[in-house]
C-alpha cells in the first residue's frame, strides 16, 4: 500500500512537471510572438565622448523583453576600420549592433556618417539584409543624418526602415551655439537662426527617402524652465521635423519630462526603453 501511494505520488509529480513545461513553452512563445521576428538589424550610435556603454541599458531592455538574443558590438577604429566583437547566428532574429567609435570626439559629422556606412556595409558583407534600423543618442544622431545625407543616392546600400533620434542637437547645443530659450522655430518648424551643421543638412529635405522611413524623435525637458534636457533645447531637437518630416513615412515626437529627462539620463530612461521596443519591434506598431 505504501509503495502504491509512492508510485501514484511520483506519477503526479511527472505529470505536473510536463504540464508546467508545456505552460512555460506556451507562455514564452506568446511573449516572443508579440514582437516581429525578422532579420532586420538595428544599429545603436552613442554620443560625443561616449561609447557603447551608453547603449547597453536600451539594448538590455530589449533583450530582457524577449525581443532578441543576438547582440554584437562594432568597434570603429580611428581610421574607420570596423571590427565586430561577437557573432550573429545565420538566422538571427531582430539582431542588434552596438556601434562603438574609438575616436568618440570627432567633430566632423561627415566622417561620423562615413564610419556609420562602414559598419552597415561590413555587416551586410557577412549577414545579408535589405533593410535596417538606426538609433542615435546626441551626436549619434548626426552620424545617422550625415550618413543619410551623403548616401541618399547609393542604391547598393540596404534601405533604412526605422530611425530613432534621442536628444538630437540638430540646430545647436546649449553652451556652444545655443542658450536656453534662445532658439525659436517658425511656423514650418525651421530654426529662425541656422548654424553650420544645420545648413549642411538642409539638402536632405529633397533627398531623404520619400515614404520609406518611420521616424521617432525623443527629447527631454528637465521641467526647470529651460525647455531643454540641460544640453539640448527642445527647439533644437524638434528642428528635425523641418529636415525630414515631410518625406518620412511617418514622424512622431515624444517629450520625456522630469529629472530623468536630463541629456545623459535619457539613454538610461525606462520610458525611453519602452518607446523604443514598441516602435522598433512590436507587431502592433506595424499593422
Amino acid at each position: 500500500m505504501k509503495h502504491k501511494g509512492l508510485l501514484i505520488g511520483l506519477i503526479l509529480v511527472v505529470i505536473a512537471t510536463i504540464a508546467g513545461g508545456a505552460y512555460f513553452g506556451t507562455s514564452h512563445h506568446k511573449t516572443q510572438k508579440k514582437y516581429q521576428q525578422t532579420m532586420v538589424p538595428t544599429f545603436f550610435f552613442h554620443g560625443y565622448g561616449s561609447s557603447y556603454h551608453a547603449e547597453q541599458q536600451m539594448v538590455n531592455a530589449a533583450k530582457d523583453a524577449g525581443v532578441t538574443e543576438n547582440v554584437i558590438r562594432a568597434d570603429v577604429a580611428r581610421n574607420g576600420d570596423v571590427t565586430f566583437v561577437g557573432q550573429l547566428n545565420n538566422n538571427a532574429k531582430n539582431p542588434i549592433v552596438m556601434v562603438n567609435y574609438i575616436d568618440n570626439k570627432n567633430p566632423d559629422f561627415h566622417t561620423d556618417g562615413k564610419w556609420a556606412k562602414n559598419v552597415v556595409t561590413k555587416l551586410q558583407d557577412q549577414y545579408r539584409f535589405s533593410k535596417f534600423n538606426m538609433v542615435g543618442h546626441s551626436m549619434g544622431n548626426m552620424a545617422i543624418m550625415f550618413y543619410m545625407l551623403d548616401n541618399a543616392d547609393n542604391d547598393k546600400l540596404p534601405k533604412l526602415q526605422k530611425q530613432v533620434d534621442i536628444a538630437g542637437h540638430f540646430a545647436g547645443i546649449i553652451g556652444m551655439d545655443d542658450k536656453p530659450n534662445q532658439l525659436k522655430l517658425d511656423k514650418d518648424g525651421k530654426p529662425e537662426r541656422i548654424n553650420t551643421s544645420y545648413k549642411e543638412l538642409l539638402p536632405i529635405r529633397d533627398t531623404y527617402p520619400k515614404n520609406q522611413v518611420d521616424v521617432m524623435n525623443i527629447f527631454g525637458d528637465k521641467d526647470d524652465g529651460t525647455h531643454s534636457d540641460g544640453a539640448v533645447s527642445n527647439a533644437s531637437s524638434k528642428s528635425l521635423k523641418y529636415l525630414i518630416g515631410d518625406r518620412a513615412k511617418s514622424y512622431t515626437e515624444h517629450k520625456i519630462v522630469g529629472a530623468n529627462a536630463q541629456h545623459s539620463k535619457l539613454h538610461e530612461n525606462k520610458e525611453v526603453d519602452q518607446l523604443l521596443i514598441k516602435f522598433l519591434w512590436n507587431q502592433e506598431s506595424n499593422k
